[in-house]
């Protein structure tokens, strides 16, 4: 799988030589072939043994040991305990469960992995977030070095959860948000896997590839071969990209239909919301805007580089784009982890409060099947200001257990 393809103008370009086409928009893989004759897996193979690599026969690379071997395959939970709060029948699909704790392991995992087959000295990204970290620890252990772009400014609790993977990181002052052209456009032998290119865009559409499967073998709804919807958060646009990527791979090899295509909808920051303003005003084209601050920062991309490929994919499939306030955001982030378990960052909660505004508007049904992406892990953003409970002396302990059970 050598050949790439623009969504758009249909342009074709070798990789790795370009990651762009010439119109402007990404590329990702022509896949069109191998999905044509692609079926769901019925067991373990060689190359084939889980998570993205189950679906060997769409991506550009075989598995690989290390780290990667530990992507994917994770839980697709029912959260009926939440259907009132969401206002449909939700189910949550938690990528908090991969190995560095967020669904760039998937990107991560095939990215290093062909670098790695293809002899490429130094793999490497732009980020200072989830993408920096997976990236990092998926080339450690590898032949391949690891190089990191991280903004100057960078917090010191940001700094070190990358470097304990021990990646070369290079702090960039100036425009971060120019950082990822010019490492594309750099001549430098670095592979550079960053949020929406084709390795990483390849990788990350196995997140809509396992919730598809898990509906046709019946673990979903029993009535339905996928879900009627797909809610993600977006920042760049590359996994709401490659969950569409999927979704046409699936229709190609006719695993899905017309009518049986779920939904593909979009949650954004109300501070920075470039997609959904450009859904609003029912453009085709998204725009840079200006950012204001948010809680769910790590998706607070004012000019994503796949901002337009993702507008195309909401409305290719009927869905929609909706922007949410940071109090609904921490709302609902609290009510996932006390109402259902789920210990989601910031970013990921946008997913359930963009739900309850689809849900409101009639976007989505009271009987819809509907996946919430929990994109990652909300760990990593604890800290210590939380309410102290009241220290019980251990002689009074019967009675105030008796007072409670009262």
């Amino acid at each position: 799988m050598t050949r790439l393809v623009c969504y758009r103008c249909g342009e074709t370009a070798a990789f790795p030589e370009r990651k762009r086409c010439e119109c402007g928009e990404p590329l990702w893989f022509d896949t069109d072939g191998a999905a044509a004759g692609f079926a769901w897996p019925d067991g373990d193979a060689p190359g084939r043994t889980g998570g993205p690599w189950r679906y060997a026969d769409l991506l550009p690379v075989e598995r690989r040991d290390g780290v990667g071997a530990g992507a994917g395959d994770t839980p697709l939970v029912r959260a009926a305990g939440l259907d009132d709060d969401a206002g449909c029948r939700l189910w949550l699909k938690d990528e908090s469960q991969n190995p560095t704790g967020s669904f760039k392991d998937r990107g991560s995992a095939v990215g290093v992995a062909w670098a790695a087959a293809n002899d490429r000295p130094w793999v490497g990204t732009v980020s200072h977030g989830n993408m920096a970290i997976s990236t990092a620890a998926h080339a450690a252990g590898t032949d391949a070095d690891c190089v990191v772009l991280v903004p100057d400014d960078i917090s010191a609790e940001r700094l070190a959860a990358i470097a304990q993977y021990d990646p070369r990181i290079l702090r960039v002052s100036g425009d971060y948000g120019r950082l990822y052209y010019d490492a594309l456009d750099a001549d430098v032998p670095v592979e550079f896997v960053n949020s929406d290119t084709p390795l990483r865009v390849a990788g990350q559409k196995t997140t809509a590839l396992e919730i598809c499967a898990a509906f046709a073998a019946g673990a979903g709804d029993p009535d339905r071969t996928a879900p009627d919807a797909i809610v993600l958060p977006t920042s760049s646009g590359g996994h709401a990209s490659a969950s569409w990527k999927a979704l046409r791979e699936l229709e190609a090899a006719g695993l899905l239909d017309a009518d049986s295509l779920p939904r593909l909808c979009l949650v954004q920051a109300a501070a920075c919301d470039p997609i959904a303003e450009a859904y609003r005003e029912g453009r085709e084209e998204v725009t840079a805007v200006d950012a204001g601050e948010t809680v769910a920062y790590s998706i607070a991309n004012a000019d994503p580089p796949s901002g337009t490929r993702a507008l195309a994919a909401v409305r290719a499939t009927g869905g929609a784009v909706v922007s949410v306030p940071d109090e609904e955001i921490l709302d609902a982030q609290s009510t996932l982890a006390a109402e259902a378990g789920f210990c989601a960052e910031v970013a990921s909660a946008t997913t359930l409060a963009g739900i309850r505004r689809l849900s409101a508007a009639g976007e989505l049904a009271a009987d819809d099947a509907v996946v919430a992406v929990l994109t990652g892990t909300g760990f990593r953003e604890l800290d210590a200001d939380g309410e102290t409970p009241e220290a019980v002396d251990l002689g009074t302990l019967p009675e105030r257990l008796r007072a409670l059970a009262e």
